[in-house]
Order: C-alpha cells, then structure tokens, then sequence
C-alpha cells in the first residue's frame, strides 16, 4: 500500500481527494495549515512518528514556513499536492505558490518520494482561444501573480520528474470561484453577451479528486506524458453553464443581448473586471483524452448528470453569503 501525503487537505479540491484516497483506502497523511481540518473527527491529529492509528494522519505545515515541513514526507510514496494560493497579494501568492512548492518538492526530494502530482490550472496559458490543445500544442502565458507563481510551481514539480494535471473549470461542493463568479457576472449584466456562444472544458470535483488520485497510484510505465489536461472530455456551452447557475441562485434570465463592447463597459462601470468576460465569450476547451487514456478510466456523464447533485449546497452558499 502506498502512503500518500495530500498537502492542501482541508482544501476545496484537496478534501475530494483525502476522501476519494480514502475510499481506496489509501495510508494517508494529510498536510493543512488549517485548524482543524474539515473532519477532524475522522483524523488523528498527531505527528507522522506517533503510534499507529487506522485513521489518516494529520500534520499541520505551512508552505509559507519551510521548516515546519521538515518530516512530513518521510516514509511517504507519493505527494498530491493541492495547496495553493488563489488571488490575494503578489507576495502571498509568491510565499505560498512559488517558493512554498519548491521547499515541499526539495524536502520531498529529501526523503526519497517516488512521485509528485501537482494540482495546476489551465490559466498558466493566459488569455485566448482553445479549441482542444493538448498541453504540448501550448505556451504558458500567465497573466495574472497567481497563474505566473502556478506556472513556477510547476517548473519545481517538473524539475524532480512529477506530475502536473491542469484543469480548467471545476465544480462542486466546496467551490468558492467559478460558480461564485458566474453569479456575480449574471448579477451585473443586463443581458446574455452575443448569446454566450462559445464551448469551456469543466469537470465536477469528484471526477478531479478520482484523476489525481490515480495519477498518483498508476504505474509509471502507464504515464505518458508529464502534463496533462485535467477536464471533462465533452466540452459545455456557456449558456448551458450560465444558465444551469442561474437556476441554481434564483437570478432571472436576461431577455436582452449584449455585445462584447457594450458588456465590457457595463462592467466596468459596475466596479467589475471586465477580463474574465473572455472565458466566457470565446472557446476555453482543452484535450484531456490522454489523461483518461493513460489511466484507463472512463469518464462520468457530465455537467448534466454531476451539477445538479451539487446544486442544493450552491444555493445554501450563495443565499447566505
């Protein structure tokens, strides 16, 4: 059995994969900054030495704080590594994203760790169109502190032979971005933009947490690449997406049809960044059939059959935020 250390597990994305790695009974190890982790029932909150325990074992680690991640990855196989800084000042996301990844990948470098995957983004490439890249047809064009230090990440990640899989938009219960952030664009807008037209790669975070966790189980001589799309095969419609979050908030769908133009400084006059208004006017779509194919899985139905399992905890969030 290999034991597994999952930094950034009382994450949104790290605590599916603490209980995905759980369902397969992984030995696990968990690594937050947090107190407590989002279970603290079901984990055992000491140190990696202690006496054995058939529950997880928790470490508190700062990746802002090299020395507090002496230890934490002896006696483990395999890092996931899903802690990451979003948003916020260039210095935090420099401390947490950049310098905090390379002093995790030298201490696990230090105590013989067979393997690395990193959880990235696909906003490494910055902004334009996709239309079904893999990650070798792409060149990374970070423009934001939080994508460029994601992108240095996984230079250090790359540097020691791991894994990085990069994911475009991700769902579910936990999201605090992309559900979040759709809703506030609905809110702001007076209309749909030139009818939504264009396609974006999306995956539920279930199906996220399941693709880490056998990235970081499969045979080595299974993993063709060292990058990987991590989506949903089947691309959704941006109305499809827009318009399954309006249902799930309560907003009314607009009768008018904006241009890009007119949008952009409806946006801009509402104290909006009108940037991210491209993701959702033009083709974000990304091939991530090797992954799938590398690791021999099958993918689920979708945005159609996952969201709505997620839509009573997005309306309870959204309403009491």
């Amino acid at each position: 059995m290999s034991t597994i250390l999952i930094s950034g597990a009382a994450g949104f994305v790290g605590g599916h994969v603490t209980r995905e790695a759980e369902r397969r009974q992984a030995d696990l190890r968990l690594m937050s900054h947090r107190s407590p982790l989002s279970d603290p029932a079901s984990h055992a909150d000491r140190h990696p030495d202690s006496d054995p325990d058939p529950g997880p074992q928790v470490v508190r680690a700062d990746l802002t704080e090299p020395a507090s991640l002496r230890g934490v990855c002896d006696g483990v196989d395999v890092v996931i590594h899903c802690a990451s800084q979003i948003g916020g000042s260039v210095e935090a996301n420099e401390a947490v994203n950049a310098r905090g990844t390379a002093a995790l990948v030298d201490e696990a470098r230090r105590a013989g760790v067979a393997r690395i995957v990193q959880l990235s983004t696909a906003s490494v490439y910055g902004r334009g169109t996709f239309r079904g890249e893999r990650p070798e047809d792409l060149t990374r064009n970070p423009g934001s502190p939080t994508s460029l230090t994601r992108a240095a990440a996984e230079d250090e990640v790359l540097a020691a032979g791991g894994i990085v899989l990069r994911p475009h938009l991700v769902y579910g219960e936990g999201d605090a971005w992309v559900v979040p952030g759709l809703a506030r664009v609905l809110r702001t807008l007076p209309g749909t933009v030139a009818g939504w037209p264009s396609l974006a790669s999306v995956i539920s975070v279930t199906e996220l947490a399941g693709l880490l966790v056998s990235t970081a189980l499969a045979p080595a001589a299974d993993l063709t690449a060292s990058v990987y799309h991590a989506t949903h095969p089947v691309p959704v419609p941006v109305e499809t997406l827009l318009r399954a979050v309006a249902g799930c908030t309560g907003i009314e769908w607009p009768g008018a049809d904006l241009t890009v133009e007119q949008a952009r400084a409806v946006l801009w006059e509402k104290g909006v960044p009108p940037a991210g208004l491209d993701l959702f006017t033009t083709d974000h779509v990304f091939d991530s059939s090797p992954l799938w194919s590398d690791l021999r899985r099958t993918p689920g139905a979708g945005f159609g059959a996952d969201f709505p399992a997620a839509v009573p905890w997005y309306r309870k969030t959204l309403q009491s935020a």
